[in-house]
C-alpha cells in the first residue's frame, strides 16, 4: 500500500488549528525536545527487533529448556495436528470446546504444526511480530499526521499498549494479527479500493467473528462494494477454503457445530463455552459490564474459593437485563452515526479520529473483552498521543493529555488492585475505553471541515 494514498480535501486550509489535509500547520515545541534518537537513526528499528527477542523468547525458552509453554500454545498445535491428521476439530456431543474459532482459523495453523511444539512457538511469535509492525505502521499513516515525528512520538504507542502486546506473546492470542488486518482494510478503504478492503475484513471475520462489527459502519458511510466484498468474502473463506482439505460436507457440518457453539447459545448461565467467564470481572465488554450493574451477579464465580463480589444497583432478571443492554447499545449506536461528520464536512484528520473511534467502539463491542483484547487500542493510543504531541492548539494538545492520561490511569489501578478485584468488576478497562472514545469523537468533530456559505 502505498504511504499517504488518501484523496486530500481543500488541501490548504485550516480547521481548529488542523489543516485540511489532516497536516498540521507549525511544529510545535514537542517535535524540536527530546528529538535525537538515542541510538543513532535506526533507534526505533533496535528497539523494535530487541522488545521482540525478549518477547518471543518468553514461550519458546520454555518450550525448548523446560515443560514447554502453557497458555493457549498448547492448544493451537492440537488443533494444527487434528487438520493434518484429519481429526476432529470440535466434540460430536455436547462437551465444552476446547477450540473457540471456526475451523478457518484451525487451517492456518496446520502448517505450524508440522515440526514440532517449538516450531508451532516460533512461527506464531513471527506472525506476532509482522503483526505488531504492520499495526504500528498502519497506525502511523491512518492517524493522517504526515511530516517528521521525533522519534519518542513513534514509540510511546507502543509502549503505551505493551502490557497488552506482551499478552499476545506470552498467551498466542491472535487479536494483534486481527488488528493489522482490521487497519489494513481501513487503509484500503480510504484509499477506494473497497473490494480489497471487505476481503480484508472478511478474512478477519473468518478467524474471530467479532470483526463483523465493521459492517453496520460500512452501510452507513454507503461503502456498498466494500460491505457487499466483505459478506461474499466472508462466506468464501468459512465455507470454501476449508473445503479442498476438511471435505465440503464436513467443513459445513464444523462451520454449524461451531455457530451452534459459539454464537447462537445464548442464555442466562452465560454464551459461547465459557459460561463462568462470561459475567466475571475479566470481561470488559459492554454486555458484561451492563448484565454485572444490573443483575445480581456474582463477579468472582470462575474462582468459588473468593469471597463472592456483586456490583448491582438494580435486581433485574436476565431478560430485562438484555432490554437494558439493547437500550443501552442502541443509544451508543445512534450517538456514533450521530457525531459522524457529514460527507462533505469530512478531513482526513477527522477520518483518522472516526477509523480510531470505531475501532474503540468494536473492542467493548465484542462480547468477552478480556485484557488482551484492549490492544486493539494501539491505534486509537496513536491518534490521541500524534494529538497531544503536535496539534497546533496548546489548549487541544493540554485537554487531550489530561485526558489520555486519565484512561491510562484507570487501566492501571484496575491492573494493580485485587483481590478482591471491586474496580475490575466496576468495569475500569470498560471506562477507561469510554475515557479515549469521548476525547475521540471530540477531536472528530473539531477536525471537520466547515460548513459550506448558504
Amino acid at each position: 500500500m502505498r504511504r499517504g494514498a488518501r484523496p486530500a480535501r481543500d488541501a490548504g486550509r485550516a480547521v481548529n488549528g488542523v489543516s485540511m489535509s489532516g497536516t498540521t500547520q507549525a511544529p510545535t515545541p514537542a517535535v524540536s525536545r527530546w528529538s535525537r534518537p538515542p541510538l543513532g537513526p535506526h533507534t526505533l528499528t533496535i528497539l523494535f527487533v530487541l522488545a521482540n527477542v525478549i518477547l518471543c523468547a518468553d514461550p519458546l525458552i520454555p518450550q525448548l529448556f523446560g515443560h514447554g509453554k502453557g497458555k493457549d500454545y498448547r492448544l493451537w498445535y492440537a488443533v494444527g495436528q487434528a487438520v493434518v491428521t484429519g481429526g476432529d476439530l470440535y466434540p460430536k456431543t455436547g462437551q465444552t470446546f476446547a477450540f473457540l474459532y471456526p475451523p478457518f482459523a484451525a487451517l492456518l495453523l496446520a502448517p505450524f504444526s508440522l515440526f514440532g511444539r517449538a516450531f508451532s512457538i516460533f512461527c506464531i511469535g513471527l506472525v506476532n511480530v509482522a503483526s505488531w509492525w504492520a499495526a504500528a505502521r498502519l497506525s502511523d499513516r491512518l492517524a493522517a499526521t504526515p511530516g517528521p515525528k521525533a522519534w519518542w512520538i513513534v514509540a510511546l504507542p507502543s509502549v503505551i499498549a505493551l502490557p497488552f502486546i506482551w499478552d499476545m506473546y506470552d498467551l498466542g492470542q491472535p487479536n494483534l494479527m486481527l488488528l493489522a488486518m482490521m487497519l489494513a482494510g481501513l487503509a484500503l478503504l480510504a484509499s477506494g479500493r473497497e473490494w480489497a478492503s471487505g476481503a480484508m475484513f472478511a478474512a478477519a471475520v473468518a478467524l474471530k467473528a467479532f470483526p463483523l462489527a465493521v459492517l453496520p459502519y460500512l452501510l452507513w458511510r454507503r461503502r456498498w462494494r466494500a460491505a457487499a466484498s466483505m459478506v461474499v468474502f466472508s462466506a468464501v473463506f468459512l465455507l470454501l477454503v476449508p473445503a479442498p482439505f476438511r471435505g465440503l460436507e464436513r467443513n459445513l457440518d464444523e462451520v454449524k457445530t461451531w455457530a451452534n457453539g459459539m454464537v447462537f447459545s445464548a442464555s442466562e448461565k452465560g454464551f459461547g463455552q465459557r459460561p463462568e467467564q462470561n459475567w466475571g470481572w475479566k470481561n470488559n465488554a459492554l454486555i458484561a459490564v451492563v448484565h454485572r450493574y444490573v443483575r445480581p451477579i456474582n463477579a468472582e464465580a470462575e474462582h468459588p474459593e473468593y469471597k463472592p463480589i456483586y456490583v448491582n444497583f438494580l435486581d433485574l432478571s436476565y431478560d430485562q437485563a438484555n432490554i437494558v443492554l439493547a437500550v443501552v447499545a442502541g443509544m451508543i449506536g445512534l450517538g456514533f452515526v450521530a457525531v459522524l461528520p457529514p460527507q462533505r464536512r469530512r478531513t482526513p484528520a477527522s477520518d483518522a479520529a472516526e477509523y480510531a473511534l470505531l475501532i474503540a467502539l468494536m473492542t467493548i463491542a465484542s462480547p468477552l473483552a478480556r485484557a488482551y483484547y484492549f490492544v486493539w487500542l494501539l491505534f486509537p493510543f496513536t491518534v490521541l498521543v500524534y494529538r497531544t504531541a503536535l496539534d497546533p492548539e496548546p489548549r487541544a494538545r493540554r485537554l487531550t493529555a489530561w485526558l489520555l492520561a486519565g484512561s491510562l490511569a484507570l487501566f492501571t489501578i484496575g491492573a494493580s488492585i485485587g483481590p478482591p478485584h471491586i474496580l475490575q468488576a466496576l468495569g475500569n478497562m470498560f471506562w477507561a475505553t469510554v475515557v479515549i472514545i469521548g476525547t475521540l469523537v471530540w477531536l472528530m468533530r473539531r477536525s471537520m471541515a466547515p460548513r459550506a456559505p448558504g
